[in-house]
Formats: structure tokens, C-alpha cells, sequence
């Protein structure tokens, strides 16, 4: 890596947060106008030399500016239009990326898919979506599904190696890159399928950029600052990290894997200071041997997405150093302010998905915070209003249970073909985000459930997240990792809950009786719900995930739907 700095000076991250026309369908080429360092290596892609080594390839302003013209004259070239839906189904890490500014470039609407999506629903999605054409690594899939059912195939399905080898021969002619209006949409994101069929959100240019201005004088935290994103950069969160490190010039590590065994390596190999991803790798780089070597220079983990459990989030920040300007001095033992390094790091729990545009609450943990278990903390600054309502749409008082919801400037303006779905996320002027919390009376908010996994018991309602919260956290020598659902009981008895829990490998072949009777107490002297059962989980497909890496819980339910039959 290059010792020429390649971050944006401080004037111009201060213009950048005011800059007419900036938006998620241009911020490549505001960065390219505006930074001077735009020919210094920055963006970095990777992958093992033939005796394992990690090699570490890095691409400048100008670089990416070229890749993305040439992948611009492939879909030129195959009539791709303004305003036109066009599937790309390519492998994780920084190919995703280049397409979304190539489609972006032409006024075209990239529909950005995982490609671990199951081939049917994936067909069916980008038929929904109305994608005239189709890029993906791996065609055949895609294109059984389309024999299947031809009336739902595009104009084209093409390899993106094609894409790749494309020259770009006379250059980019007028008219580009496209000149977004502020409502015009820039990206179609599909939802994780946690809880049914994707849903395709909207990226709007102007309400994606909404709500990350401040991002560009208080990120980086320090000029050595490097990230490494473990985002799907098919999804929002990715992107959106994206889009900042451009705009900053942050030396920034694009991971096109988020398991412990291809992120280690990398890590001590970049020696990233912040780290950011979805809590899928937060769980893996907690469990067993912490990575301290990779995690070394770390001061900053960033989480969005579902919120992470505090079992996980307490071991992580004992690693690393951070700058003293970091933490506040009242959150150091006895209150006193330290000028050097501190030891351990923060963890920057954030609420946020693609309908939000952004994570819009947030809260820091470090090795001296105390434990609140599933606090979020209170609504970041790009929110107009936060709340907790009841489903007339009024706002409860503090300490009651109800939906979650905001207004906001960065909320998506719905989903793609579907009105009617958006319209039963809008309530009373807010956005719904899909998840039922409560506020305490300093403003603080509390991340109980998404409301679709709710258990609804003879005896009331009870919310899974905290549930797993005292699991993680209190049986941390039995179980890694779990998910809270409610099943049938017997006739009468409702739902009632149950735990597929991922155990820790030092458990051994613990039973799931033992793993009940820890729980359930743990649980008891919480003053939550007890455990009908519990499932062990005794490899991957007993924990299905989604093409994000979220647990599947509606699977789970219909897996275990009979195990409290008798």
C-alpha cells in the first residue's frame, strides 16, 4: 500500500456535504472532480497467490473510473437504457460495485442480486422487477430456470466475463455519465427473505446520499484510518460503505467473504483500523481464539443490519487499541480523561436496512460500558422524528411495547411494482421498520423483535431478542450462537418458545436438556420466558440462512413446528 495518502483533504469533505447533484447515482465522479489525490491506490480487492499468500490488489479513483466505463460500453452496447431494470447476479466483493456505477453511468437501474438466491426465486424475483436483461457468474443456473418458465426471460442473460473482456474502443460519448434528477432511482435492493419473498427496495439518488453528510468530516476518525468491509455489496449496507470510502479516498478492503477462515487472513494482511459487517462475522470472529493479530490496530467495529448481542460484542472490544478521542472520559473508571491509547476498541451496534437508507440508531459499546441488553440507543441525527407506536399509529408512552418507526429523509420511496406493500409500511406519516422496540424515558430505544417473529403465547407476547440476549450471554461456555422461535404447544397452549442453539466446540456433545436447564434458569433470573425446548444444531443445515447470511426463522418454525406436538 502506497505511503501517499489518498484521502480527501478536509476542505473537501466539507464541500462534499453540500455539493449540488451529489448522490448515489454520481458520487464517483464528484470524488473524481474533487480529490486530488484521485490517482492514488485506495479501493482494494484480494485473493491467495499459489502458496496461500493473501494478495492485496489496489485501485485508484481513476482506475475505477475506467473499469466502469468499460463495463458501460458492454451494456451500451446491448441497448440497455435510462430508467431500465437489468439483474446483476455477480459474485461478492468489488465486481458488484463496478456494475452498480456502469448501470448508474447510463441512467439504468441495476438490480443488484445475491447469487446465493435459490435459481427459481431468483427468476421470479427479476421478473417482477421487469429486468430487461441479466448478468451473472454462473448463467446455467439462471438460464434452467428461464426453460422453465420462458415467458419470464429477459432480453439478455449474459456471462460476466463477457462484460469484463469488453473494450471500450472510441471512449464514453455524450450524454455520460447520465445526469440524475433527485428522485431518480439508482439501485433496486432485495430484501434478505428472513420472512417470505424478497421485497425489491428502492434506492432514490438524492434519499440514499440523505443522512451520510456528516460521514465526511467525522469518518475516518484518524488519517491512518483502513476499512474492511465484510458487507454482501449486493445489498444496501454495502453499498453504502462503498459510497463512503470513495467519497473520503478511505484505504478500504472489499471482501468477497464473510467466514472467519477467508477474513483472518486478510485482516493480518491489511491490519484494518475499522471494520465493518453484518453480525454473521461478528459471531464467528468472537467464538473460540479472538483474532488478535488481525485485529491488532483495530479501534472500531461497525455493525448494521439486525443489532448483535452483547455475548459477542463484549469479547470483541477487548481487542485492539483506540485514540483517546474515541471515548468519552466519563465512560473510563472513575471518570478520569487519558491522553494516549486506550486498550480494547468500540463497537458501533447500528439499527438500520435498506428501507431506512442507512443505520438510524446506534449505540457504542466499549470494554467499560456496562451491559444493557438490546439497547440501540437513541435516533441519529439524519432522523426527523423517531417513535414507538401503537397500530392505530399513536405513540405510546415510554416503557411500552409497540412498532418502530421514523421519519426520515433517507427512507426508501417504497418498493419496486408494489404500492400496495409500501403503502403497509406507511403509517400515520411514519415508515415502519418492521420492528417492535420500546423507548425508556431518556430516549433510548430497545430492539425487542421484528414483528414478524413475535411468539404469541397464552400468557402474552414474547419477544425473542432478548431471549437469545441472556443465552448468548449468560450460557457463553454452552452456546455460540442461537435463534429463539415459538412453535405450536399442545392444543390450548398457544405458541411457545424454543431455542436452536449453535453450541460452543468446547461443549462437546452437550444434550439439549442440559442446555435447557442452564437456560431456563439464566431466563428465570432475568424475568423472561422460559424454553419449552431446545434444538442442538449439530451442523450448517441446521441453521438455514439466507442469501444475506440472516437465519432463516420462518424456516425454523416450519422445520419444528411438530416438535412440541406430543
Amino acid at each position: 500500500m502506497s505511503e501517499t495518502t489518498s484521502i480527501a483533504p478536509l476542505e473537501v469533505r466539507r464541500r462534499l456535504m453540500t455539493e449540488p447533484g451529489l448522490g448515489a447515482g454520481n458520487f464517483l465522479d464528484h470524488a473524481l472532480a474533487a480529490n486530488p489525490n484521485r490517482d492514488v491506490p485506495f479501493v482494494y480487492s484480494h485473493h491467495d497467490d499459489h502458496l496461500g499468500r493473501v494478495v492485496l490488489r489496489g485501485h485508484s479513483l481513476t482506475d475505477l473510473a475506467a473499469l466502469r466505463d468499460r463495463y458501460a460500453g458492454w451494456y451500451r452496447a446491448n441497448g440497455v437504457r435510462p430508467g431500465e431494470p437489468v439483474g446483476v447476479v455477480v459474485g461478492e466483493g468489488l465486481q458488484p460495485l463496478i456494475h452498480f456505477l456502469a448501470l448508474t453511468s447510463l441512467g439504468a437501474v441495476p438490480a443488484m442480486v445475491n447469487d446465493a438466491m435459490r435459481p427459481d426465486i431468483m427468476a421470479g424475483y427479476l421478473a417482477h422487477v421487469g429486468a430487461v436483461g441479466v448478468v451473472a457468474d454462473d448463467t446455467t443456473r439462471l438460464q434452467a430456470a428461464y426453460r422453465n418458465n420462458p415467458r419470464e426471460r429477459p432480453r439478455f442473460v449474459a456471462p460476466s466475463s463477457e462484460v469484463r473482456a469488453h473494450d471500450t474502443g472510441s471512449g464514453t460519448p455524450d450524454g455520460e455519465p447520465y445526469r440524475h434528477a433527485p428522485d431518480d432511482v439508482v439501485g433496486l435492493i432485495h430484501s434478505s427473505g428472513t420472512t417470505g419473498v424478497p421485497k425489491s427496495t428502492i434506492l432514490g439518488h438524492l434519499q440514499f446520499w440523505d443522512g451520510k453528510q456528516p460521514r465526511m468530516v467525522r469518518f475516518p476518525a484518524e488519517p491512518y484510518d483502513r476499512l474492511m468491509s465484510l458487507m454482501p455489496h449486493t445489498h444496501a449496507g454495502g453499498l453504502s460503505y462503498f459510497l463512503t470510502a470513495v467519497l473520503l479516498g478511505l484505504p478500504t478492503v472489499v471482501m468477497s467473504d464473510w467466514r472467519r477462515v477467508a477474513v483472518e487472513p486478510v485482516m493480518e494482511a491489511f491490519q484494518p483500523t475499522m471494520l465493518a459487517s453484518f453480525p454473521r462475522t461478528f459471531v464467528e470472529l468472537a467464538t473460540g481464539d479472538l483474532p488478535v493479530k488481525g485485529a491488532a490496530k483495530v479501534h472500531s467495529w461497525f455493525n448494521t443490519g439486525d443489532s448483535a448481542h452483547h455475548g459477542h460484542i463484549r469479547r470483541l472490544v477487548r481487542l485492539g487499541e483506540r485514540p483517546a478521542g474515541l471515548i468519552k472520559p466519563w465512560l473510563l473508571p472513575g471518570g478520569a480523561a487519558s491522553d494516549g491509547p486506550l486498550p480494547g476498541s468500540q463497537f458501533v451496534d447500528g439499527l438500520g436496512s435498506s428501507e431506512m437508507g442507512m443505520a438510524l440508531f446506534g449505540q457504542v459499546t466499549t470494554p467499560e460500558t456496562p451491559r444493557n441488553d438490546r439497547c440501540v440507543g437513541k435516533a441519529q441525527e439524519a432522523v426527523t422524528r423517531a417513535a414507538v407506536l401503537d397500530e392505530d399509529g399513536e405513540e405510546v408512552p415510554d416503557g411500552t411495547v409497540g412498532l418502530l418507526a421514523v421519519i426520515t429523509p433517507s427512507r426508501t420511496p417504497g418498493y419496486w411494482n408494489d404500492p400496495k406493500l409500501t403503502g403497509s409500511f406507511e403509517l400515520n406519516g411514519y415508515w415502519l421498520t418492521g420492528d417492535v422496540a420500546r423507548r425508556d424515558g431518556e430516549g433510548n430505544f430497545y430492539h425487542l423483535d421484528r414483528t414478524m417473529d413475535v411468539i404469541d403465547t397464552v400468557d402474552g407476547p414474547v419477544y425473542s431478542l432478548p431471549v437469545e440476549e441472556v443465552l448468548i450471554a449468560d450460557c457463553a461456555d454452552l452456546v455460540q450462537d442461537c435463534s429463539v422461535i415459538g412453535v405450536p404447544g399442545r392444543p390450548g397452549e398457544g405458541q411457545r418458545p424454543i431455542a436452536v442453539v449453535v453450541p460452543q466446540a468446547e461443549a462437546g456433545d452437550v444434550t439439549a436438556d442440559e442446555v435447557r436447564e442452564r437456560a431456563n434458569k439464566a431466563l428465570a433470573e432475568a424475568g423472561l420466558a422460559t424454553l419449552a425446548a431446545v434444538v442442538v444444531a449439530r451442523d450448517e443445515a441446521d441453521v438455514p440462512l439466507g442469501p444475506t447470511g440472516k437465519v432463516l426463522k420462518r424456516e425454523l418454525r416450519t422445520r419444528h413446528a411438530t416438535l412440541l406436538a406430543g
